[in-house]
Parts: C-alpha cells; structure tokens; sequence
C-alpha cells in the first residue's frame, strides 16, 4: 500500500508540470550526502512517519464473491494508516527552491483527496477515498525539526504531507457451496449385515434448490386414497 501512495503522489506532482521542466520527484531521505550529490532542480518527499488510525477500524468480515455470485473468500475490514511525509525542494538558488515549493503546495492543497486514476494495486481495488491533508495542523507525528536532526541535514523550508490510506486485509477462502443434500445411511440390525448404500435426502430432478436451498418447501404429489377397511355390502 506504502509503494501505491508513493505512486500516486509522484503523478500527482508531475502532472502539475514538475515533469515537463525537468524537474525530479524522489523518495529518498535528504540527508548532507544526499543533498550534495543533486546537480539539478529535485522535490523530495520524504515518507518519515506511520501510524494507524484505530478510531477508523472496523470489525466483522466482508464476502467476497465471483462472477457467478458464490462466495469464494471472506475478507476482514481495512485497517487505516497515515503516512506523514516531508516535502522538500533542491536547486541551486533558494529563490528557486520557493518557486517549487509554491508550485507543490499549490498543487497539494487544491484537493482532499488522491484521484481516484492515479490509484494502483489494492488502492484502486477497495475504491476507497485515500485523503490527503497538507501543511495542516494537529499531526501526531514528530516536528519537522526532530527529522532534520535525525537526518543530520541543514534545516529547509518544508511541507507536511499526511495521506490516510486504507491496507487491504488478507482474505481467506470459503469453503464450496454446497450442491448435494444430506446423505443418510442406516447399518443392520445383525452383526454380519451390510449397511444399507445410503439415501441423499435432496429432491430428485430439481437442477436449481432455490434461494431457500434443497429444504425449501416443494411440490408433493398428491396422496392416495386410503382404502376403508371392512367388508363391503
């Protein structure tokens, strides 16, 4: 899931046109090394913060079913994740790194959420809204400070980037639906009689059991006249 919001980001921002004046989008942490290798105009964003959000998760397992409409697996809900990320840019003049930095904030803060076509993998399978909230307050993660000090890098002017995305629950399969009824099979009274071959108790000749399956009431024929016992006049 981390991989799929890393995707989405870097298409978001390169859609802005970062890409198309050759500007670069990585992931990597902007340590001193880091930094003095760049020789041209970069955005960072960094992923240096993850934490669940139990108030969001749920209980209970949802069916999974195939095309014909039986029941193949049985999933647990998604469990919520907020990746928090420090959105950096590099160039050679700080004058050009504000530009880019004004640029990526524009281009974050005008929307919630991660597009729905820039989703991949699970994401764009659970279809689930992925929230995205920039430079806002409240983050229960550590201060943008903490992070340059434990990167042992030159502090910079930074964005807070929190992206709230779902992981998708390993789902176990189910069991077949059942197409044969029960099958009763009766021993004999002797100790060297066979037991009987058995009956399945299902109705004969019926291809679809119906909603309420082979126990659902069905038509009987009708039952035959008793004969009256006595003579007869």
């Amino acid at each position: 899931m981390i991989h799929e919001v890393d995707e989405a980001l870097r298409a978001l921002l390169a859609g802005s046109g970062l890409e198309a004046s050759g500007v670069e989008v990585v992931f990597d942490a902007p340590t001193r090394e880091w930094a003095a290798r760049r020789n041209a105009p970069t955005v960072c964003v960094f992923l240096y913060h993850i934490q669940e959000d139990a108030s969001r998760r749920g209980s209970g397992a949802g069916e999974v079913h195939d095309a014909e409409g039986y029941v193949v697996a049985r999933r647990t809900p998604p469990r919520w994740f907020e990746l928090t990320y420090l959105v950096t840019a590099w160039a050679s003049r700080p004058q050009d790194e504000h530009r880019l930095l004004s640029q990526v904030l524009g281009t974050l803060v005008s929307t919630d959420a991660l597009p729905e076509d820039m989703l991949t993998g699970s994401l764009a399978e659970l279809g689930l809204t992925v929230s995205l909230d920039t430079a806002g307050g409240g983050v229960d993660a550590p201060s943008a400070s903490d992070v340059w000090s434990a990167l042992d890098g030159e502090l910079k002017p930074s964005l807070g980037v929190r992206v709230c995305a779902p992981l998708a629950a390993v789902a176990r399969p189910a069991a077949p639906p059942v197409t044969e009824g029960l099958l009763v099979r009766t021993g004999g009274l002797g100790p060297e009689e066979e037991p009987s071959p058995g009956r399945r108790l299902r109705y004969e000749e019926v291809g679809d059991p119906g909603s309420q399956g082979f126990a659902g009431p069905r038509a009987r024929p009708a039952v035959p006249a008793r004969r009256r016992r006595g003579r007869q006049a």
